[in-house]
């Protein structure tokens, strides 16, 4: 069973992504130590695509890569 969009966010506000003004269903997420943003659409009790899975598992771990060198 695939997250919910609810749980993408909630990892990104936990790992320090800042959320950024969008319209409509889409949220942005930036956080401050990288030049990714990320936008995931959908309402928050909607399913994730693999795709936002992949997007948002690939900023965590670039996350904890930069975390790591410094």
């Amino acid at each position: 069973m695939p997250p919910k969009i609810r749980d993408l966010k909630k990892l990104l506000a936990k790992a320090g992504f800042v959320k950024i003004s969008a319209k409509g269903s889409h949220t942005k997420w930036k956080h401050p130590s990288l030049s990714v943003v990320l936008i995931i659409s959908g309402n928050d009790g909607k399913d994730a695509k693999r795709y936002q899975e992949k997007q948002v598992t690939e900023a965590l771990e670039l996350l904890n890569k930069k975390q790591k060198e410094e």
